[in-house]
C-alpha cells in the first residue's frame, strides 16, 4: 500500500495522539470527564456529515450544502413543533426532508451534468434561506426532556457516541468491504472507465447525495435536541469544518482515493483542537482561521507527499539504472 494511502492514515493518527496528550497536560479540564462529553458532542456534527461526504469525495465529487440542509431541517422541525405534531412524526419527516434536498442536488449534478461544487454553492444559499423564510430569526424550544436529555446525557460515555460508532461501522465496511466502495473508488479514479467496468457513475452520485442529505438531516435533528433550540442559522459554516476534516483524513479532493479510519482521526484531531482553544478561551474568528489552515493543508500536505515520493522512486530508478549501466 501507497504511502497517500498507509502513511497518511498513521501519520494523522499519531498526530491525533499528540495532539490529544499535549492538550490533556496543558489545558485545563480538557482531560475532564465532563470535557470528555462536550468534545463527543462538539464532534457529533462534524463525525456524521463527514460519513456521506467521503463517500462524495471519494468519487470525485462535493456537497457543500450539508451544513444548510441542517438548519433547514432544524427549522422545519421547530416549525412542525409549534404546530403541535410529535417528535416521534417530527424526526422521520426531518430525515426524509434531508433525504429530498440531497436527491434535488443529486439530480442536478447527475442528470443535468451541472458541476457539485457550483451545485451544492447555489443550494448552500437557497436552504439557508428557506431555513430563515420557514422560522424566521426566532428559536423554538422546549422539546421533550426525553430526548435533549438522551442526546446530552450518557456517564461516562455519551450516548451519541454509540450512535456515531455504529454508523461508522456501518460506513467503514461498505467503503471498504464491499463491491459497492470499490465502485467508488473506481468512479473517482477514472468515471469513464468504471462505466465501462459496468458502473453506473450516475446513479451511484445520486444515492450518495441522497445519502448526504438524509444524515444532514439527522445532524440537524441532534443539533436541536441538543441545544433544545431550532433555529434556521444552526450549523452554519460547519461544512468547512467537514470538508477539513474529511481532506485531513487523507482523502483526495480529486477522487479515487483516501479511507475512513483516516478521516474519523481527521474528525477528532479538528474537534480536539477547537474544543481546546475554546477552552483556552480562543475567540471564533481565531478558530475559523486554524479551521482554514488546516483545510490548505488538508489539500497540500498530501500532495507535496505525493511529489516527494514521485521524486524519490524516480531518483531510485536513475541510480538503478545508472548502476546498470554501469556494470
Amino acid at each position: 500500500m501507497s504511502l497517500n494511502k498507509r502513511g497518511w492514515d498513521t501519520a494523522i493518527i499519531a498526530l491525533t495522539l499528540v495532539v490529544l496528550v499535549i492538550a490533556s497536560g496543558a489545558v485545563d479540564n480538557f482531560a475532564s470527564s465532563q470535557n470528555f462529553g462536550f468534545l463527543v458532542l462538539d464532534l457529533l456534527p462534524i463525525a456524521l456529515v463527514a460519513l456521506p461526504m467521503t463517500f462524495i469525495i471519494v468519487t470525485g465529487e462535493i456537497d457543500l450544502s450539508v451544513a444548510s440542509t441542517l438548519g433547514l431541517c432544524s427549522a422545519v422541525m421547530g416549525s412542525l413543533w409549534n404546530a403541535g405534531l410529535s417528535i416521534e412524526t417530527i424526526i422521520p419527516l426531518c430525515l426524509l426532508l434531508g433525504a429530498v434536498l440531497g436527491a434535488i442536488n443529486g439530480l442536478f449534478v447527475t442528470v443535468l451534468g451541472l458541476p457539485s461544487l457550483a451545485v451544492t454553492i447555489g443550494t448552500l444559499a437557497l436552504y439557508r434561506g428557506l431555513a430563515f423564510v420557514v422560522l424566521g430569526d426566532g428559536a423554538v424550544a422546549d422539546f421533550p426532556a426525553l430526548y435533549t436529555d438522551w442526546v446530552t446525557g450518557g456517564s461516562p460515555i455519551p450516548n451519541v457516541l454509540y450512535l456515531i460508532v455504529v454508523l461508522a461501522i456501518v460506513f467503514g465496511l461498505i467503503l471498504h468491504a464491499t463491491p459497492i466502495g470499490r465502485n467508488l473508488y473506481a468512479v473517482g479514479a477514472s468515471e469513464q472507465a468504471a462505466r465501462f467496468a459496468g458502473v453506473r457513475p450516475g446513479r451511484t452520485k445520486f444515492w450518495l447525495y441522497v445519502a448526504s442529505g438524509a444524515v444532514a438531516g439527522l445532524a440537524g435533528v441532534l443539533w436541536t435536541l441538543r441545544y433544545s433550540s431550532a433555529r434556521a442559522d444552526n450549523g452554519a459554516g460547519l461544512e468547512l469544518a467537514v470538508v477539513a476534516a474529511v481532506l485531513l483524513g487523507g482523502v483526495s479532493i480529486f477522487g479515487g482515493r483516501g479511507t475512513l479510519p483516516g478521516v474519523l482521526a481527521g474528525v477528532v484531531l479538528l474537534a480536539s483542537l477547537q474544543n481546546a482553544l475554546r477552552l483556552s478561551d480562543v475567540s471564533n474568528e481565531a478558530l475559523n482561521v486554524v479551521t482554514g489552515a488546516l483545510l490548505i493543508i488538508s489539500v497540500l500536505a498530501p500532495n507535496a507527499v505525493s511529489a516527494a515520493q514521485k521524486s524519490f522512486q524516480r531518483r531510485q530508478r536513475m541510480l538503478l539504472s545508472e548502476r546498470t549501466d554501469a556494470s
